[in-house]
């Protein structure tokens, strides 16, 4: 990533004082031509960086130059190395050590007030993520078998765009060739993903981000019992605490059998309150699970 080498070149320039452009291009695998508008922003962006020719000549900074004390203040220099540190931990992204260098720069011995940790607990959706990855960077199109919320198997072929994570959950955002439009898939839903040679050029345009066809949403109110306490707190935002001790909490999902199931995993503590025709499917489907165990 381009921002990354931005902050190398500074950390290099600040250890050896001058390099030619052919050293640092050689270093990032691009070209001098890149380096040069590298050391053009740097130079915008107020980093005292310059250019000299002849023998000896290549690209320096100014000897009395030190980052902390140019443009960035102490919550903005915690503020990058709190990003880098978080950037670090994503799935198999490359650990350049970016965010140690830069504590360094920043004469920082502060230790890190942030872990954070990505990684799912399934080994397989690892690997997943390392082709989605690679399909979005090389711009090959994928070949996928998803199941979608009612449990229903496709293939679609795909192209990747970005990867986005919310709400506890992995997604892709991809241009869907069956649907002739975009659309994002939960990473967990993938059961197969093969990169095809497909390459294509389009760009990611703007996107209001819903699931892959789960746009129509209910409003359901459910009653649920002190005894799941725990659940309101970790999964609702705003709950009203009735005088027995219950809670009344009112949610909005796409309505398909993941929202059937999620209110019936509270059991017994739970009640569908409105509306009414959800109330009945979920009383229709404990008595049909009461009969598998007759």
């Amino acid at each position: 990533m381009q921002i990354n080498r931005l902050f190398e070149i500074i950390y290099i320039l600040l250890d050896k004082k001058t390099v030619t452009a052919n050293e640092l291009a050689k270093k990032f695998e691009v070209s001098s031509r890149t380096i040069y508008r590298d050391v053009e922003i740097l130079s915008g962006a107020g980093i005292p960086i310059y250019t000299t020719k002849g023998k000896g000549g290549g690209i320096s900074i100014l000897d009395n130059f030190i980052l902390d004390k140019s443009v960035i203040s102490k919550e903005e220099q915690s503020a990058i190395i709190t990003a880098l540190t978080a950037m670090s931990v994503l799935p198999n992204v490359e650990k350049t050590g970016i965010a140690d260098k830069m504590s360094l720069l920043f004469k920082s011995n502060d230790s890190s007030w942030i872990d954070v940790d990505f990684s799912d607990w399934n080994v397989e959706q690892k690997n997943f993520f390392d082709k989605i990855r690679d399909s979005i960077i090389e711009r090959f199109a994928l070949k996928l078998k998803y199941i979608n919320s009612n449990g229903e198997i496709s293939e679609r072929i795909a192209e990747p765009l970005k990867l986005y994570f919310k709400s506890k959950s992995w997604y892709l955002i991809a241009y869907c060739r069956k649907a002739d439009d975009y659309r994002m898939f939960r990473l967990s839903r993938i059961r197969d993903v093969e990169v095809t040679n497909e390459h294509f050029e389009r760009e990611m345009c703007e996107y209001k981000y819903d699931n892959d066809d789960e746009n129509i949403c209910v409003n359901v109110k459910l009653k649920i019992s002190k005894n799941a306490e725990y659940r309101v707190y970790d999964e609702f935002r705003d709950a009203e605490k009735t005088a027995d001790g219950d809670f009344i909490v009112n949610m909005s999902y796409p309505e398909n059998e993941w929202l059937y199931g999620y209110i019936m995993s509270f059991g017994e503590y739970a009640e569908v309150l409105e509306p009414t025709y959800i109330r009945d499917i979920i009383k229709t489907k404990i008595e049909k699970m009461i009969n598998n165990y007759l």
